[in-house]
């Protein structure tokens, strides 16, 4: 297996178009994050071909529906996958939720046979908790590569970014800005007047620093603005301000986020 390594800032495509990603490949962006849950496969893979980027430069992940996880679904459903993104193989594939028809016995098995057949060079997994994350280190025999989890100043996930570097995977926040409710807050305007950054790229430069690679939605300039989070050089003390936060809370609801599109 070779070893994943990613950009420091990926690009979220839920509710992105064709040409947001044709956009977010033009200014910059090497890792796709994408998923059967959104729709929009298609659309992906018709911009990575089209790109002037090399497909071996792009890191192209998704992620399979919490519906789609007994075992001939998910070895279905993924190569549905592979012929809607137009690739013969995709570097990650989660699991996007492990609810509805996840069974860790039945469905991880399942994900070592496509990595086994080519199809998929990691394994990756969304949504876990530690205990369920010990469970798969015992039933999958794939490397873990990544976890993705909600993961902002106001949810900063230190259990499981700690559990992430003491077994070797990435970690991955998706709606790393809070879906904007952090961007008022007056800590994080406070460091970016600082900085002179904007506050997604505070917030996204705060990710980058605990060695979570963030994976913002954005179109137009915001994409640009967001990938340029990597210039923000935050200090300790910009650090502890913003790990200073006392306001602690979660923005997708783990009862309905998976029917929700976020």
């Amino acid at each position: 297996m070779t070893t994943l390594d990613l950009p420091d800032v990926g690009y979220g495509t839920g509710g992105a178009t064709k040409e947001d990603v044709v956009r977010a490949l033009r200014v910059g962006y090497r890792h796709l994050d994408t998923a059967q849950m959104y729709e929009n496969e298609a659309d992906v893979g018709e911009a990575v071909a089209e790109s002037d980027v090399d497909r071996d430069d792009i890191v192209l992940a998704t992620k399979v529906r919490p519906e789609n996880l007994a075992p001939e679904d998910v070895k279905r459903t993924a190569k549905e996958s592979l012929d809607r993104l137009g690739v013969e193989k995709v570097e990650m594939l989660y699991v996007h939720w492990p609810t509805a028809a996840y069974d860790a016995e039945e469905t991880l098995p399942a994900l070592d046979e496509l990595r086994e057949e080519g199809l998929v060079d990691h394994v990756c997994l969304s949504n876990f908790t530690p205990a369920l994350l010990d469970e798969t280190r015992e039933v999958l025999e794939s490397p873990v590569a990544a976890h993705q989890v909600e993961c902002h100043p106001l949810f900063p996930q230190e259990e499981l970014r700690a559990y992430a570097e003491e077994h070797d995977h990435r970690l991955v926040a998706y709606v790393p800005l809070a879906r904007g409710e952090i961007f008022d807050h007056p800590v994080v305007s406070e460091v970016a007047e600082r900085r002179g950054a904007s506050a997604a790229q505070v917030c996204l430069a705060w990710a980058v620093e605990k060695g979570v690679v963030p994976i913002p939605k954005g179109s137009g300039d915001h994409a640009a603005d967001n990938l340029a989070a990597t210039e923000v050089g935050l200090d300790r003390a910009d650090l502890e301000k913003l790990d200073g936060i006392e306001e602690r809370r979660r923005v997708v609801d783990p009862e309905t986020a998976p029917w929700n599109r976020a």
